[in-house]
């Protein structure tokens, strides 16, 4: 750098001294003479040479700091945003003031105003506390590894009590006509379903030691354990729900999966069984379907081989991918009845088409008293959420043979009550 410092100021030297010469053999007509041309023109040639010489230095010291810079820079903004900007600042219950406050009060290291101070908008009309970001996200993924159906079904959130659903009752068909023939007109007919929410809650109890201990990670315990609660809940409604205070299962006989085939055996299902199901399905819902079973017919299914004596059930060589029977994939859920006479107990179809619909507060309290003589504090947790197939036609069900078999005005289809978290 000190070189093209060198260089600018002999330039610069050069050019003054250039200028003078050409003032001082000026005439007073304005005009160089003629002598002292050419030496003007030489001293000029000089400055000029001397400004390439700068400017060839100038890149290569911008070549050998680029090449000197390092190959990745850390990054410090956001995902997405660009270079230069900050990072935005959180608000609401993301904020870190909402998050830290919500712990405390639940360590009971602080109090309730905290959280009122901090978010007013997180003070629930039941008495609750919204729950902050980070443990939302938790809470979300435990549902999720508790529950094969959110997997498969379209989740949408709300913010108010309903969603309205607009759904098409037929479908156009166009019409051939003479030339000059008037067009006919085609009406159609629009329905709606509506997706309510219904509540779910649940509560644990645990220790002040437990609280207390700082070493323990309370976050991930209650999310845990709320998780394979509500996850369970959740799931035994998807599917056997009757719409009373709870979700329409996809099961319903009124509402839910089209019965697609019946059984000829009420003990045991064949490959004739199957097949009549896969085909019951229309075409367009067979791309993207999928089969579900309890584990006890999981057990039959893969003992049955097609009319060629091939297994119809195929294992899956991919740890990501679902085992498949007839090329599409079959799930199992222990909420989904066993094989018994007149239960309804091997869907196919397109899952998406089963909408779950979550309000976006879920809602946190503690309850200081009501375990305090034997030290220890309960949380409670709610949330709202509903769930129905809204396309019927596009979830298929297969019906064993006969009818349910009725005690004391209940039924009893062999389902299992066990959870799968």
């Amino acid at each position: 750098m000190s070189k093209i410092m060198e260089l600018r100021t002999k330039r610069n030297t050069l050019w003054e001294q250039t200028k003078a010469f050409l003032e001082k053999h000026r005439g007073e007509n304005g005009l160089v003479e003629a002598s002292a041309v050419e030496q003007y023109n030489k001293m000029a040639a000089d400055v000029q040479a001397l400004g390439a010489e700068i400017e060839r230095l100038e890149q290569q010291a911008a070549l050998d700091a680029a090449l000197s810079a390092p190959t990745s820079k850390p990054v410090t903004n956001a995902p997405g945003a660009q270079a230069g900007q900050s990072q935005p600042k959180a608000e609401g219950t993301a904020s870190d003031e909402y998050k830290n406050a919500f712990w405390d009060m639940i360590r009971n290291k602080g109090d309730q105003f905290a959280v009122r101070n901090a978010l007013n908008i997180g003070e629930d009309t039941e008495g609750g506390y919204t729950v902050p970001d980070e443990f939302e996200r938790r809470l979300i993924q435990a549902l999720e590894e508790n529950n094969i159906f959110r997997q498969m079904a379209t989740v949408i959130k709300t913010n108010s009590g309903t969603r309205k659903i607009p759904i098409a009752n037929d479908t156009m068909e166009a019409q051939w006509i003479d030339e000059g023939e008037e067009i006919p007109e085609t009406d159609t007919r629009f329905g709606q379903t509506t997706l309510s929410a219904y509540k779910l809650g649940t509560m644990i109890k645990i220790s002040n030691e437990l609280l207390h201990d700082s070493a323990f990670d309370l976050a991930s315990y209650i999310a845990a354990r709320f998780g394979v609660a509500m996850g369970n809940a959740e799931e035994r409604a998807f599917f056997t729900g009757d719409g009373d205070k709870k979700p329409l299962g996809i099961l319903d006989e009124t509402g839910g999966a089209e019965l697609g085939a019946t059984s000829s055996s009420q003990t045991a299902v064949s490959f004739d069984d199957i097949f009549d199901l896969y085909y019951s399905l229309k075409s367009p819902y067979r791309r993207n379907a999928q089969f579900i079973c309890n584990e006890t017919l999981l057990l039959q299914l893969m003992k049955i081989k097609d009319n060629n004596g091939n297994y119809i059930w195929k294992p899956s060589l991919d740890i990501a991918k679902p085992d498949t029977i007839l090329g599409r994939p079959i799930r199992t859920s222990t909420f989904m009845p066993a094989v018994a006479k007149g239960e309804r107990v091997l869907l196919f179809g397109d899952m998406k088409n089963y909408w779950v619909a979550d309000r976006q507060a879920r809602t946190f309290r503690r309850l200081n008293e009501l375990y305090a003589r034997t030290d220890q504090v309960g949380f409670l947790t709610t949330q709202r959420v509903d769930g129905r197939l809204i396309l019927p036609e596009s979830v298929k069900v297969l019906k064993m043979a006969g009818n349910k078999t009725t005690t004391g005005g209940g039924t009893t289809g062999g389902g299992t009550t066990g959870g799968n978290g």
